[in-house]
């Protein structure tokens, strides 16, 4: 069978865990029945490259009765249960949501069994006790699984209907293998999942991520062959290059039937790469579902589990479910952590969205709808620890946002040569009281939404939209100390609502606006070009705004 891969020199390394470390049994096939489910463990399934890949797979007791097949695809081993309220006891994971057989942001083998369906849990190519070498997020294992699905669907026991399901980096591989259309997937459900290696994980604008990225390597890195070496690759590829594009879904290939669902809740991580998977893909059937909570909480949570296999029942049963019913996009508007109202609309973004300019005037650190005639400077040290240059502006009637923010800024360094700027936006309350929102999975007391840039990184690509600046990151252009220059920050997308007299606060510093104590997960950026102090200029030539989203729901 033909490979689509491309030409990329990957860089390779001893493990950085052995299986038996990490708790992995030796391989060997097994055959049991439990609770009611025929479970088969380290199953042999074949690939075009001539080795193979492990699955566990769960079905029903009575094999006459062919099933569809629900595959997670995991390199956090499919060996390894993960009750979620255990490990991270700040998911709002439920004890009773998982059974025993759950491992980490796959599908419960006992709740789709329960409901007629097989459960094929996966380590991907390389990881474990493997036979090849690990790639990650690459042509290569996506061709892999193609084969697992193709073999998946061709089984005595299955109906030939094959779906994909799971969380984060088994929302990745969804989007990279269903760009190659296998003939047997027949739906996916990405769910909170990156679909831009470089721009949503591993260089925020052009900045370098130095914890999570780092950490996660070192978690999918279990394996008794050779693993990819991420880390000196992201060294050795600090532009968007080939490497990187090999790494990045070709979304708009994508035609199978999804259920998409993001949330505004993990900026840094999944709502850009979400977003723009349900925007871009081709599918002539495609629903969205944007919330604002906890995403393991989200995917587990009973009523979304049920709207999980009101999809499922629908393209791989071929049930006549309420899913033809559902309207295509569903939103939480927020108002704080843990309450918001469900909108729901036809399109995203929002039709009929109306983009209005907040400038900013640095005279009095406000945000304002007219653009100050007079110019204005507001500087900080680029690394203190303060607030930076804060900017608000007062609702005097209710509005919704909902999508995407833009800032344009005309900044300057008055010693360097470049500039790393990061931005947050938050909500006040009427009383001037900061407004917390769930964040990054665990956290209840995060920012509205986050935007990252590197000012030599600003150069934009054709894709941008008046919304949505993309940068190309194609090279760097650095700037003269003291020259001002015009860039364009990309927010990641939100939907809040903001009451009348509540207020909207811009903060922008050198530094990250949140953290959390190590060794909390969480993004990090400490590898800045920052030095010296940074000047933003607004009014007159140099009219820096903000650009919001209001819409009507």
């Amino acid at each position: 069978m033909a490979t689509t891969r491309p030409a990329i020199a990957y860089r390779f390394r001893r493990p950085l865990n052995t299986p038996e470390f990490r708790g992995a049994r030796p391989r060997g096939y097994l055959r049991t029945v439990q609770d009611g489910m025929l479970i088969e463990r380290d199953v042999r399934i074949p690939t075009r490259f001539g080795y193979d890949v492990f699955a566990d797979i769960f079905r029903p007791v009575d094999e006459r009765v062919a099933v569809p097949p629900l595959i997670g695809w995991t390199p956090y081993g499919k060996h390894d249960p993960a009750p979620l309220a255990k490990i991270y006891p700040a998911s709002g994971v439920r004890p009773e949501w998982q059974s025993p057989y759950t491992i980490f942001e796959a599908p419960d083998p006992l709740y789709w069994v329960s409901h007629g369906y097989a459960v094929i849990t996966v380590d991907i190519p390389g990881t474990w006790h493997a036979s090849t070498q690990a790639h990650y997020c690459a042509p290569e294992e996506a061709e892999a699984f193609h084969d697992v699905i193709e073999w998946s669907g061709v089984q005595s026991w299955s109906n030939g209907r094959v779906g994909l399901s799971g969380v984060s980096y088994l929302t990745v591989m969804q989007w990279r293998v269903a760009e190659l259309n296998p003939p047997h997937l027949a739906a996916i459900n990405p769910w909170e999942g990156w679909s831009d290696t470089y721009r949503e994980v591993a260089y925020h604008g052009g900045i370098p991520d130095t914890f999570f990225w780092p950490y996660i390597q070192v978690r999918w890195g279990a394996s008794d062959h050779d693993i990819e070496d991420l880390w000196r690759e992201t060294l050795e590829h600090p532009f968007y290059d080939e490497f990187w594009a090999s790494k990045a879904a070709q979304l708009e290939r994508i035609k199978v039937p999804a259920y998409v669902v993001g949330s505004w809740s993990d900026h840094a991580l999944h709502t850009r790469g979400t977003l723009e998977g349900f925007r871009k893909i081709s599918s002539a059937h495609k629903w969205l579902e944007v919330h604002g909570r906890k995403k393991w909480q989200w995917y587990y949570e009973p009523q979304s589990r049920e709207r999980q296999r009101c999809f499922f029942d629908h393209f791989l049963k071929g049930l006549d479910t309420d899913l033809m019913h559902w309207p295509k996009v569903r939103l939480e508007v927020r108002e704080r952590a843990g309450v918001g109202a469900t909108r729901t609309t036809a399109a995203w973004p929002v039709e009929s969205t109306q983009y209005q300019r907040l400038y900013l005037d640095a005279g009095n650190r406000t945000l304002v709808t007219t653009a100050p005639d007079s110019a204005a400077v507001a500087s900080y040290e680029s690394l203190e620890d303060g607030p930076g240059a804060c900017f608000e502006h007062r609702f005097a009637q209710a509005a919704d946002l909902v999508g995407y923010m833009k800032l344009r800024l005309y900044v300057s360094a008055e010693s360097d040569d470049d500039m790393d700027l990061f931005v947050a936006i938050d909500k006040l309350d009427t009383l001037g009281r900061r407004v917390p929102f769930v964040h990054y999975a665990v956290f209840e007391d995060g920012p509205l939404a986050l935007g990252w840039l590197r000012v030599s990184h600003r150069e934009l690509d054709p894709a941008s939209t008046e919304f949505q600046p993309v940068l190309t990151h194609r090279r760097s252009q650095k700037i003269r100390p003291g020259e001002t220059v015009a860039v364009d920050v990309e927010i990641w997308p939100s939907g809040t609502h903001f009451e009348a007299g509540s207020a909207l606060r811009l903060q922008v510093r050198g530094r990250d606006v949140y953290a959390c104590p190590k060794p909390m997960l969480y993004a990090r950026h400490e590898d800045t070009v920052n030095r010296g102090r940074h000047h933003l200029h607004t009014g007159g030539d140099t009219a820096s705004y903000l650009l919001i989203p209001r819409v009507t729901l």
